[in-house]
């Protein structure tokens, strides 16, 4: 069975808002993801991606958890972080031209929205209400 590794970033702001995005292809919202390139590690990896997809810079605060799954017929494996934005500017610089829309989703919004991977969802849910 082929596989995937990536990492995934749960940004919250000081409004309680998380940082969000939605890709060509799919009409669902996600956090800022993406696949593990060769020679990055979970980390840079996570940091990287939130750059392409969103042009914030961030820290990681944290390792949350580490999602396995099978998408497609794909074994797949996802190191979600949590993480504060340090810097840049909403702004996407997204090589592989997927990303449509980025925005900041509130508590009463990120409840009604289509998630791409529903099964996050209620985490989100309680992340935010922490």
């Amino acid at each position: 069975m082929k596989s995937w590794k990536g990492s995934a970033a749960i940004c919250v702001n000081d409004s309680g808002e998380v940082l969000m995005v939605r890709c060509k292809g799919d009409d669902g919202w996600a956090v800022p993801s993406g696949g593990i390139e060769e020679g990055e590690n979970p980390e840079q990896c996570c940091i990287r991606e939130v750059k392409e997809e969103t042009g914030y810079d961030i820290a990681l605060e944290q390792k949350l958890f580490t999602k396995q799954t099978e998408i497609k017929g794909i074994q797949v494996e996802t190191h979600y972080f949590e993480a504060i934005v340090t810097g840049g500017e909403m702004k996407p610089d997204d090589p592989d031209d997927l990303v449509l829309e980025v925005g900041w989703k509130d508590l009463a919004t990120l409840d009604k929205l289509s998630h791409t991977y529903p099964e996050d969802t209620e985490y989100l849910l309680r992340f935010i209400k922490k």
